[in-house]
């Protein structure tokens, strides 16, 4: 690792990247199972087939492989950094796997609606849409204030 320690800074604005990369995927698929399951109720088939391959981009180009890089990157950071002790890290892990879980989610919900099941209502699904942001928020605050 005292190899990677001279490229800490380096592997740090990779893993800043990669999570831009990664947030602004987490906020367009939720609008695009908006617009989807909007096409699906409406009875607009054509539209929801675009949103399918639209949906399916989106998770093969932006979201896994940045979900992916993030993690990498992350542990990575936090070995080289040998912050493993510190608590602020410990509650960043915890909120970056959930934000995962709802990564996982929200492909799985794409999936459910390309197969025509509809689970949510728009009102709901417009409020899970805000989970990423609420997450980034904590997640940030954790890594610069490191409250604890």
């Amino acid at each position: 690792m005292m190899v990677l320690a001279g490229a800490y800074l380096w592997i740090v604005a990779a893993h800043v990247i990669f999570v831009i990369f990664w947030m602004a995927g987490l906020f367009m698929l939720p609008r695009y199972l908006v617009y989807h399951q909007e096409a699906l109720v409406a009875g607009r088939g054509d539209e929801a087939a675009i949103w399918i391959e639209r949906e399916a981009k989106i998770r093969s180009i932006i979201l896994t492989p940045a979900m992916i890089a993030v993690w990498v990157l992350g542990l990575t950071l936090a070995t080289v950094g040998q912050h493993w002790g510190e608590g602020w890290l410990h509650a960043k892990l915890l909120f970056v796997l959930l934000l995962s879980g709802y990564h996982g989610w929200a492909v799985g919900y794409a999936r459910r609606l390309a197969r025509g099941v509809m689970r949510l209502d728009a009102r709901r699904l417009r409020m899970i849409n805000e989970v990423p942001a609420l997450m980034a928020t904590v997640i940030v605050v954790l890594v610069f204030v490191k409250p604890f």
